[in-house]
């Protein structure tokens, strides 16, 4: 039976307790936006899933991410009788966690087969992602598995044999966890990390259709998953990238037997703690060849990048659960006469945690959609998803860190603990820059999503198009875009791939922040237009102003606090006070301007 969840506390007490907080009601950007990206038959059939969720979140399901996290996996070698078999223990309140993302959400399996929530039909990635989305905000975690599941299927589906995809696309897509088979992916060497080309692992053809693969696999999460998908090189094959190919590993073989791999050890991980990591040794594995020799590591990037986009997705939820706290504590805890809600200094860091989450989620909504036409065979799409990708996963999993570390310090030495959570989302955001690609990797994909694979034109093309449907728009934000997308775009070109590396994560960050403001200001447009809150476009002129316009750091910062209390509150703005705002910001009255000639000034972007 699920348990009722409480209302939080708002009582003023030194340390409000948000516990049964509302996740999904509290979170009115999201409940804005999802008339954009959900069609409206979807969303009213969703809806109610939703908000059946959000409560859960706030209550049962993060008593059990806390549980989970204080009693990781344990793993044992051999069973009781003294046979060699190996196993991962998990707590059970993992396995709770396991039966609600897997079996009653059905994260995994809803992009792939009909059926979930009654729906006829696969649900598009949006719909999958919002799921991530509200997850992560209880449970980080255990996402990568459902994640790596859920990418694992798409790729096999993709370029697996007719035989392979009907052997084990049942067990992937199931929803029952008896029937379930979980995916991994086992790239990461010691000697090869991001150098993937530099992979040891071999791969030598049986002549039945396996292949026996050998080596060590240094960091793999969901170690005990039941299918992986793995990168090794076949006997002969030529050096570097262009000699990998991709092989899908059973751990259990067709006829019952356990296939020749072992686990080493599991890793004592800073974060991800419910969730079991570990080093694989391959010894003579049997495996299946998937697609052709010599094109794994292109066949693998899609799994990569179907999955680097769920990490962006589960960055930003991070950073909603982060500020939704610091909203709480801020309206809820008394000090120097008020609440910290009206302290400037409070107001402001709160308005820098609101500004970074939401452009994250806009990022990730819209990248989402995105995804389905590239999907779907449009080109266009496809080339702005090959950026947009690695722009969310660079950045959003950057500013995830500082979002987190923001709100356990606005808790105070109770966010350093780990009752409230606080602790426990900080630790886990830091894996996110980490995983598929370290910072300083998936910003030099960046560049070379831009220079070989061609994306740069077609996604200034795509911004373009988003300003010219976002019609009611302020001069100034135009005006301000259009500047700054001239120089961001001379400066991507004028740096070739493999050149002027120092310049990367400035160009990618500059990125990041110019997409997610016309992302933004095209919402809160179509929002305002149907609502009449006009707010989301003054906080995409907040992106511009402080993240991208020169600025002088030591003048002082005016700014008007009804705007920002407004933004902060969820009270709306009208379109008259959000066009005087956005004027205010980024014409003449900006909020950082210098208040004479010739004062030194500085880039905001600057990485």
């Amino acid at each position: 039976m699920r348990e009722t969840v409480p209302t939080p506390d708002t009582t003023m007490t030194p340390v409000p307790d948000s516990r049964g907080i509302d996740r999904f009601a509290d979170d009115k950007s999201l409940k804005d936006l999802l008339p954009l990206y959900l069609e409206e038959k979807l969303l009213a059939h969703l809806r109610p899933v939703f908000e059946d969720l959000g409560p859960r979140l706030g209550g049962e399901l993060d008593d059990l991410a806390h549980d989970a996290d204080v009693n990781p996996p344990i793993l044992q070698h051999r069973i009781r009788s003294g046979a060699d078999r190996q196993s991962i223990e998990i707590h059970p309140a993992y396995r709770r966690l396991q039966e609600v993302a897997f079996g009653e959400l059905g994260m995994a399996a809803m992009s792939h087969r009909p059926g979930v929530f009654g729906w006829e039909a696969p649900l598009p990635p949006v719909a999958k992602y919002l799921f991530f989305y509200l997850f992560a905000q209880a449970e980080f975690g255990l996402e990568c598995p459902v994640s790596m599941t859920d990418a694992l299927t798409r790729t096999l589906r993709k370029f697996g044999s007719p035989d392979l995809i009907d052997r084990y696309l049942s067990g992937l897509t199931s929803t029952d966890l008896d029937n379930l088979t979980q995916g991994a992916m086992f790239m990461t060497e010691q000697d090869a990390g991001s150098d993937v080309g530099r992979a040891a692992t071999t791969a030598v053809d049986n002549g039945d259709g396996t292949w026996a693969l050998t080596g060590e696999k240094w960091f793999c999460s969901n170690a005990d998953a039941e299918l992986a998908m793995v990168l090794a090189r076949p006997e002969g094959a030529k050096p570097g990238i262009k000699g990998i190919g991709l092989f899908l590993l059973p751990r259990t073989l067709p006829d019952g037997s356990q296939n020749a791999m072992r686990i080493v050890r599991l890793k004592d991980k800073l974060g991800t703690r419910s969730m079991p990591s570990g080093e694989i040794s391959l010894q003579g594995a049997t495996a299946y060849l998937v697609g052709d020799v010599g094109q794994g590591f292109v066949q693998m990037a899609d799994m990569i990048n179907s999955s680097r986009l769920s990490n962006g997705v589960r960055a930003a939820g991070l950073m909603r659960r982060a500020f939704g706290e610091s909203k709480f504590i801020c309206r809820n805890r008394e000090a120097f006469g008020t609440t910290l809600a009206k302290l400037p200094l409070q107001r402001r860091q709160l308005a820098k945690i609101m500004t970074t989450t939401e452009q994250a989620l806009s990022i990730a909504l819209h990248t989402s959609v995105v995804f389905a036409r590239a999907d779907a065979g449009d080109a266009e799409a496809a080339s702005v998803l090959r950026i947009l990708t690695p722009l969310m996963k660079f950045r959003a999993t950057r500013d995830a860190r500082k979002v987190t570390a923001d709100a356990m310090e606005i808790r105070g030495g109770v966010g350093y603990i780990e009752e409230y959570g606080d602790a426990r989302i900080f630790r886990d955001a830091q894996l996110g820059s980490i995983w598929e690609g370290t910072s300083n990797i998936v910003a030099l994909d960046v560049i070379r999503a831009a220079h070989r694979s061609g994306a740069l034109k077609p996604l200034f093309l795509h911004l373009e198009n988003l300003l010219a449907e976002a019609a009611d728009l302020p001069a100034v934000f135009r005006e301000q875009v259009s500047a700054l997308s001239s120089e961001l775009l001379h400066g991507i070109e004028s740096t070739p791939e493999g050149a002027d590396q120092a310049r990367v994560r400035q160009l990618a960050t500059a990125a990041y922040n110019l997409v997610t403001a016309v992302i933004m200001a095209w919402e809160g447009t179509r929002v305002g237009a149907d609502r009449g809150d006009w707010s989301r476009l003054v906080t995409a002129s907040l992106v511009l102003r402080h993240k991208l316009m020169p600025q002088n750091p030591l003048v002082p910062v005016v700014e008007d606090d009804a705007v920002l209390d407004a933004l902060i509150d969820d009270v709306g703005l009208s379109r008259d006070e959000a066009f005087a705002a956005v004027e205010d910001i980024l014409g003449e009255g900006g909020f950082d301007r210098p208040d004479h000639e010739g004062t030194a000034r500085r880039g905001g972007s600057a990485e």
